[in-house]
């Protein structure tokens, strides 16, 4: 057996106590946006990584998960994987059928490999566009995934920077999938929600097949306050921004946790506190059952109720 590698130097652990929120998550809650490191013993990282984190198995997000009132999960591959969806399908598969996944492909992968993930309980692929966690793929390879995926009635799942994006777009347009984008694109916070970069990012999806992720606000804030000791209007500069995709495009918007957080380095934010941003973005009620509920249970778990 090999030796396990440490983490990465800088790595915040994952929030070993959360509170429980404030705001009580309505039944049928998903999470769709989360992520299984490991553990490293049993799921060994990809040796091409530009990461190691710290385990972070599927028993421990199922206790997150348990803690904070979210019934469902759709399980991200974390980039230390590579397209080795191994602890990605087991954790799918330890849910039953409250958990999907989103994998991780090569162009080469064959269609008895996709049948087996689409069983599995796999419903799309990632494509991280960001330099600093991947080695960016030819476009050409992504255009050959994204055919093969399309039988199966998949998605793409889109991770990259507003800033990116006019010369990313007319590729987004091309794909034969419906995409889904994390983090709102990634939007600089610190320019006008109503200014061009974040306009563009809004258009982008009024004119195309498109999902957003409002999720991360610990990732895209500059100025705070963190959620962490017991602060409940975290991330002030990131509610303008969220609650506006909310309010233009409620019937396409979905949430998640992002657990455990990847490659944070300035704090680690509380779980319970994040559940507690929520109504800051989604004011009403049928704004919060639509994120939470209805629109993911759409889109993964189609034709099926709570």
């Amino acid at each position: 057996m090999s030796v396990p590698s440490p983490r990465t130097p800088g790595w915040l652990d994952w929030y070993r106590d959360p509170s429980v929120p404030a705001f009580r998550l309505p039944a049928g809650t998903v999470d769709t946006h989360c992520h299984v490191f490991g553990p490293q013993a049993q799921f060994p990282f990809a040796p091409e990584r530009k990461y190691t984190p710290c385990d972070a198995g599927k028993d421990e997000l199922a206790a997150l998960h348990a803690r904070l009132g979210v019934s469902r999960a759709v399980v991200v591959q974390a980039t230390c994987h590579g397209a080795d969806n191994t602890a990605l399908t087991d954790a799918v598969r330890a849910a039953g059928d409250r958990a999907r996944g989103i994998a991780t492909v090569r162009p080469d992968v064959s269609g008895a490999e996709l049948r087996a993930l689409d069983a599995a309980g796999v419903r799309g692929v990632r494509f991280n566009f960001l330099r600093r966690l991947v080695d960016t793929s030819p476009k050409e390879d992504l255009t050959t995934i994204a055919a093969k995926i399309a039988p199966l009635g998949w998605h793409i799942v889109l991770y990259f920077e507003s800033a990116d994006l006019p010369e990313l777009e007319g590729f987004f347009g091309s794909l034969p999938t419906p995409l889904v984008v994390d983090h709102m694109g990634r939007p600089d916070v610190t320019q006008p929600v109503d200014g061009p970069q974040f306009t563009r990012f809004l258009r982008f999806v009024d004119t195309n097949d498109v999902w957003v992720k409002v999720t991360c606000p610990e990732r895209l804030s500059v100025t705070g306050p963190a959620a962490l000791h017991g602060e409940r209007n975290a991330y002030t500069d990131v509610v303008p921004f969220g609650r506006r995709v909310v309010e233009e495009f409620g019937d396409r918007v979905l949430w998640g946790t992002d657990w455990p957080h990847p490659n944070l380095t300035g704090h680690m934010p509380d779980d319970g506190l994040l559940v507690d941003h929520v109504p800051h973005i989604a004011v009403t009620p049928e704004q919060q059952r639509r994120l939470l509920v209805d629109n993911p249970m759409k889109l993964y778990w189609p034709g099926e109720g709570v």
